[in-house]
């Protein structure tokens, strides 16, 4: 995708990003209704924004903690060297890591940013002595605890 694609949002389309972002559970015709639109011209920029990469796929977002990790920690890490493989290696390493939230390949005195769930202290220690350090390349993690995680506004205009 080009950016001159991902560019070329017209204001319906983000009045849809936006029905869409507030009820993503909501069917195409629901969509339609409350946008006030035809159900087929919604149907079609749905389409059509999947298929520029403007929207990029749904996601099911699950509670760590209903599933017994309830300690979240951010995990910084520092990388000794930077060859292309070995960083990659460890990147492909870090997002199959049981726990793994997400990871953040970063400019600046750290490398990666690695956030976790996991159910307890012994967990994580695990985490980061059994599945991070143990990568040649890694010089030093630093753990911070994660007391409250709250999302941000995201990337469309408020209204």
């Amino acid at each position: 995708m080009t950016a001159e694609q991902s560019a070329a949002v017209d204001p319906l389309d983000l009045r849809i990003l936006a029905a869409l972002a507030e009820r993503p559970d909501a069917s195409i015709k629901e969509l339609a209704e409350a946008l006030a639109i035809p159900a087929s011209t919604c149907a079609f920029r749905m389409r059509s924004l999947r298929s520029r990469g403007v929207i990029l796929g749904m996601r099911l977002e699950i509670d760590p903690a209903a599933l017994g990790r309830p300690l979240q920690a951010v995990i910084r890490v520092r990388l000794g060297n930077h060859s292309k493989s070995r960083v990659e290696a460890l990147f492909d390493a870090l997002e199959r890591t049981a726990g793994v939230l997400q990871v953040f390949h970063i400019a600046g005195a750290d490398d990666f940013l690695v956030h976790v769930a996991v159910a307890d202290a012994a967990a994580l220690r695990d985490i980061v002595l059994e599945r991070i350090t143990v990568h040649d390349v890694v010089r030093a993690t630093e753990t911070q605890l994660v007391f409250e995680r709250r999302e941000g506004v995201g990337a469309l205009p408020r209204g």
